[in-house]
């Protein structure tokens, strides 16, 4: 038997105001795919983190550029892929975050990609600065990690 797959799509202003909409999309689809609140709550949280920071790091703030959220659900888990056309960075970079340290001083900020890759099951990056980069989440239902 096929495994029927639905997708949903929103490509939205990159503004921070616009960060409840996304969250409240992801919301409704976990919702209409049977996800219990608690993880509702983390996939909205995974993917608020990754539009911060296209709006913030990729796009700068400008509201002329698009955020591209794709959303493909079906038995097996909820794929996400935010889709921008600013600055990319190289992932491998990335130093894990000292999380006593931010506790210590009280920081805001900088622990997005470390809560994504903490709530979601699989997280990858495709970076092609100025074209097309890309962030694809993954949660599983559980139980059906065999997917």
């Amino acid at each position: 038997m096929k495994t029927r797959t639905q997708k949903f799509r929103l490509k939205i202003p990159s503004l921070t105001e616009n960060l409840q909409l996304i969250r409240d999309f992801i919301l409704k689809i976990t919702e209409k795919g049977g996800f219990d609140s608690e993880v509702q709550e983390q996939i909205a949280l995974a993917v608020d983190e990754a539009c911060t920071n296209v709006i913030k790091h990729a796009h700068k703030n400008n509201a002329r550029r698009l955020i591209d959220v794709q959303v493909q659900l079906d038995t097996q888990k909820i794929k996400i892929i935010i889709t921008d056309k600013g600055e990319g960075f190289d992932i491998t970079k990335l130093e894990k975050p000292d999380l006593k340290k931010f506790t210590k001083e009280a920081r805001h900020g900088g622990l997005g990609i470390f809560l994504m890759r903490t709530l979601m099951d699989d997280v990858q990056y495709e970076f092609n600065p100025g074209v097309s980069n890309k962030v694809q989440m993954i949660k599983y239902r559980q139980n059906a990690k065999s997917a």
